[in-house]
């Protein structure tokens, strides 16, 4: 997950993309990486835990987002949530009740706004 992953669109709402895996948000397993057996398990070159094709470590987010440590204090505290599997199990739940979410990038007052942008006209 990189930051070119990210779009705006034309109604204003801020987008994630990855053409190579889109899938539901139901079809996805959000694990929490199990902790290491040994301590060896942290520096071999394989995870010492399984991975099904459909899993996702939410806590690995981290590495693609916040690599820069401009960025890295401030996303973590506006949305460490996103790191944890917990956060995304409790989505899905609201998926499969229905529930449609909104999700915003930005405070309130950081938010772009429709208020006193000019009006396009079709005919000019």
């Amino acid at each position: 997950m990189l930051f070119k992953n990210f779009g705006v669109t034309r109604h204003g709402r801020v987008v994630f993309y990855d053409y190579d895996e889109i899938c539901y948000m139901t079809e996805v397993n959000f694990r929490d990486i199990p902790p290491p057996r040994y301590p060896e398990d942290e520096l071999a070159s394989e995870p010492w835990y399984s991975i099904a094709p459909n899993d996702v470590f939410p806590e690995e987010f981290r590495h693609f987002l916040c690599s820069d440590p401009r960025i890295r204090q401030v996303f973590e505290a506006l949305h460490g949530d996103l790191f944890e599997a917990a956060y995304w199990r409790g989505l899905q739940q609201r998926i499969r009740q229905g529930h449609v979410e909104d999700v915003f990038a930005y405070r309130k007052r950081r938010r772009f706004s429709q208020r006193g942008a000019p009006q396009l006209s079709a005919t000019a």
